[in-house]
């Protein structure tokens, strides 16, 4: 059985194409879709548009919540075939739908959001009309929500390929039918990409590629699920990861040469945001309990991942009381680029070095929460800045240290 299409208005073209990819989102999805209409009709009256949720097959019932929401704007029910999971799969039909129906802009906001205002579409879809490809939002989240993003993904992002885009895995974004073409045609498609490191994909493509990239303000904090780190981790933060150590890989062409990072193009006015996004609670001892725990399980593969001089501060912070637990900026740049190095040269299994990074991920989350505990969401912003700073002054030693394992190779096969 092939993909599931419901277009009961027939629509055969759009301007605009605005996803709400799901999975069982039938209590939620329906106050996006309703936002969704209204801000295509309030700023984009003149254009044709449509609504499409591209699901999971979902079977609590979400394509009848989605189809049954009164909208002005026609909607149209794509799903992956049963069985077939994944937000990129979801993502990728979308892409397929927007070139399909020719569209100029398409927007992508999540199903379970609860802050999204009709604004949203305007600020995402407008950028696009404006000339630029690839559309991130900027919006204020409580300093412990997108602790991915935080600490892996948006210091990674900006440090190897140059542009400061804060918001890399958000969720939210906005694309040109073009860039929806320029994704199809790209090369690296895996399972990790088909699940959750879609977002990660989408981003370092849209920049490696050198498509006209830009953050635009949203106007009110992110209001979804928010979750726990120290409990919902799941398999995104191994797609995450692995989606992005991929990319490594395939442009370090790019990255290596990319010498210092700039601010992309912004897009609105971020005045007069309300600093109240959702309380994000953290279980600490979980954190901490986890990396103890790691040098159990872990605590070889260590040994083969991270050098002795960083290894030893990690060491050192195991001593610390849960309270006082800390390590410095530097070391976490460090080995999340030994993890990096390790998945390139595959001596270990790929799937093992990431399941071993999770222990230290968590006990990064724990030095930051006991860190920031007192800080308001600007100054931790203030304060991420900083973090990123300390990433970019590493890379010299990242390049110089995944150079070195390819000058062995070389070596070794001219001496044999």
């Amino acid at each position: 059985m092939g993909i599931i299409v419901e277009n009961p208005e027939c629509i055969n073209g759009a301007d605009i194409v605005v996803g709400i990819p799901s999975y069982n989102e039938a209590d939620s999805i329906s106050y996006p879709t309703k936002m969704v209409d209204k801000g295509l009709t309030d700023f984009f009256p003149d254009k044709k548009s449509v609504i499409i949720n591209v699901d999971n097959d979902s079977p609590d019932g979400t394509k009848d919540a989605f189809m049954n929401t009164p909208t002005s704007v026609p909607k149209i029910y794509i799903s992956t075939p049963k069985g077939i999971k994944g937000k990129g799969n979801n993502i990728k039909n979308l892409f397929e739908a927007a070139v399909e129906l020719r569209a100029k802009a398409v927007a992508v906001v999540d199903a379970d959001l609860k802050s999204i205002t009709p604004e949203w579409v305007q600020y995402l879809v407008e950028p696009v009309f404006a000339g630029f490809n690839y559309v991130t939002p900027i919006y204020v989240r409580h300093k412990y929500d997108g602790s991915i993003t935080n600490h892996i993904a948006y210091p990674m992002l900006r440090t190897l390929f140059g542009l400061r885009v804060r918001q890399p895995i958000g969720g939210d974004f906005g694309f040109s039918g073009r860039m929806a073409r320029a994704f199809l045609s790209e090369n690296l498609w895996n399972e990790n990409v088909s699940n959750f490191g879609i977002d990660i994909w989408m981003t370092t493509i849209a920049i490696a590629r050198r498509f006209k990239v830009c953050q635009t303000f949203l106007g009110t904090p992110k209001s979804h699920r928010a979750k726990d780190p120290a409990k919902d981790l799941g398999p995104m933060f191994k797609q995450v990861v692995m989606t992005f150590f991929d990319l490594m890989i395939d442009f370090e062409y790019l990255w290596k040469d990319t010498s210092s990072s700039l601010p992309s193009s912004i897009f609105g006015f971020g005045l007069g945001v309300e600093e109240r996004p959702p309380i994000v609670n953290v279980n600490t001892r979980a954190l901490y309990d986890s990396f103890l725990s790691g040098f159990e399980q872990y605590g070889d593969l260590w040994k083969k991942i991270i050098p002795k001089s960083e290894l030893n501060e990690v060491n050192k912070a195991a001593e610390l009381p849960i309270e006082k637990f800390y390590y410095r900026s530097d070391i976490w740049a460090r080995i999340l680029f030994d993890f990096a190095i390790a998945y390139r040269n595959n001596r270990i299994p790929r799937e093992h070095i990431v399941d071993a990074l999770i222990p230290l991920y968590h006990s990064r989350i724990l030095s930051f929460v006991n860190k920031t505990g007192h800080m308001s969401t600007k100054e931790c912003e203030e304060y991420f800045e900083m973090i990123v700073r300390v990433f970019e002054s590493e890379k010299c030693d990242l390049i110089k240290r995944w150079d070195q394992y390819q000058r062995k190779l070389v070596n070794k096969l001219f001496t044999c």
